[in-house]
């Protein structure tokens, strides 16, 4: 077996080994195991179709569908075609061509419109899809007028006939990303590098309960929904293990049957903070409900291959926040009580929202991966003071307290842990260099 690339960015040619006695052939027209380590895409085919074409010239197409297809030929032989119709692709209008017999076999993306001639009488042809056939899904065409057929058509179906010329055609849109939690820190940050996500409330779209979707028209999911209030947590135990859980698992089932990629975003909580500097590979030891419940929701979403676990701490972005909070204080005049016994580095939603699209595109190895920004570690008394001090005011204004004598005045809190610095290295080695979060945090005071 051999594969061969074309013109057409995804579209590949597999030479196919016949194994042929007295009796005829035997292929294995369709290997997972053998075609995926070839370099075929693992495409998870749901759905196998048969085309018999009685007499030769007859001629079908050309047809961009909303899956993709593995193509070849149980009996005779036919002249494919193809013309990409990729919104955005660089092979957009791209034509290959080629002679497919029991020997051979085609990948056609979605989006890349199919069409053939049958050569020789009672031509059986067949293709493999990943997505049952709708009669709601979206499809777009182009004429098969372009194609220099190598006989004169005898059969073309009226249908086809009135396609559209490649000038006049409909691009395929690429696959959707759907956002939950969309109207948080992260959420908002990301609607801003994916403009054409789905972009998902809670109240349009339950993650403890997905709603029903056409989920192959998906290529990723990435869930920012959470149960964030730590302390209600330790009486609402209920609900933050639902959201934060149960709805990682649910989702990655939708993943794995779907052959999507999920995205995750996990936190610092998930350790008990006796570490001073978490690894992708340290296993969790939550303190809290919040923590546990964020725990189990790591490896809920671990279990569908194609994962990303984001782990980050101390988000500020576009909402409430420690950084808007000491903000307001400082231009207020308050002067605050901030605990110095908890430390870490801050992250910018933006900043967190670029190193996931990171993941996405650059398809970096899926797994656990740590990112907040880079820089000093510091107590939040530390943060609090860059603050005060970017807004003109003392850091002296910040006085500093630990967890313990805070809590003499505010009453008990859910344990949280004291160390919350990330180990970078490995989102690094992608690629993405998260920026000091002393210049993200001027950056965020700067802009409002």
């Amino acid at each position: 077996m051999q594969v061969r690339p074309t013109a057409i960015a995804g579209v590949v040619i597999v030479d196919l080994d016949l194994h042929g006695d007295n009796r005829g052939w035997f292929k294995e027209n369709w290997q997972r195991e053998k075609m995926v380590a070839a370099g075929l895409p693992d495409f998870q085919p749901v759905q196998n179709n048969i085309s018999f074409n009685a007499e030769r010239g007859v001629t079908r197409g050309l047809h961009a569908e909303p899956w993709d297809k593995f193509v070849s030929v149980a009996h005779g032989e036919v002249f494919g075609a193809w013309c990409d119709l990729r919104e955005g692709s660089d092979t957009f209008g791209e034509v290959v061509t080629c002679t497919i017999t029991p020997h051979t076999a085609v990948f056609v993306p979605r989006g890349v419109a199919n069409g053939f001639q049958a050569l020789v009488d009672n031509t059986s042809y067949t293709y493999l899809v990943n997505d049952h056939w709708s009669p709601d899904a979206t499809y777009t065409a182009v004429n098969l007028d372009m194609i220099d057929w190598p006989l004169p058509p005898t059969e073309i179906s009226e249908k086809d006939r009135c396609h559209p010329q490649l000038a006049e055609a409909t691009p395929m849109p690429p696959r959707r990303i759907l956002i939950t939690g969309a109207h948080g820190q992260l959420g908002r940050a990301l609607a801003e590098l994916l403009p054409d996500a789905e972009l998902c409330s809670h109240v349009d779209f339950d993650v403890v309960h997905p709603p029903q979707r056409s989920w192959r028209q998906y290529e990723a999911i990435i869930n920012c929904a959470a149960y964030n209030n730590v302390d209600a947590a330790e009486d609402d135990r209920a609900r933050a293990w639902e959201v934060n859980a149960v709805a990682p698992a649910r989702l990655a089932q939708i993943a794995t049957e779907n052959n999507l990629t999920l995205v995750h975003v996990s936190t610092d909580f998930i350790f008990d903070g006796t570490t001073s500097v978490h690894e992708e590979t340290e296993a969790p030891s939550p303190l809290s409900v919040y923590g546990a419940s964020k725990a189990a929701g790591d490896i809920a979403a671990a279990v569908t291959p194609k994962h990303y676990v984001v782990r980050t701490s101390w988000v500020f972005g576009q909402g409430g926040n420690f950084v808007e909070t000491m903000r307001s204080l400082a231009q207020r005049g308050i002067r605050p009580n901030v605990i110095s016994d908890q430390r870490g580095r801050p992250t910018h939603a933006a900043d967190l929202a670029a190193g996931i699209v990171h993941l996405l595109r650059s398809s970096a190895d899926y797994g656990v991966y740590n990112l907040s920004n880079s820089g000093d570690v510091v107590g939040r008394d530390d943060l609090a003071r860059a603050v005060f001090e970017h807004c003109g005011v003392s850091g002296e204004a910040v006085t500093s307290v630990t967890t313990a004598e805070y809590e003499v005045h505010r009453g008990p809190l859910a344990k949280r842990p004291a160390e919350s610095t990330f180990n970078l290295d490995k989102i690094v080695a992608t690629g993405f260099q998260p920026r000091p979060w002393r210049d993200a945090v001027r950056d965020y005071l700067g802009t409002k």
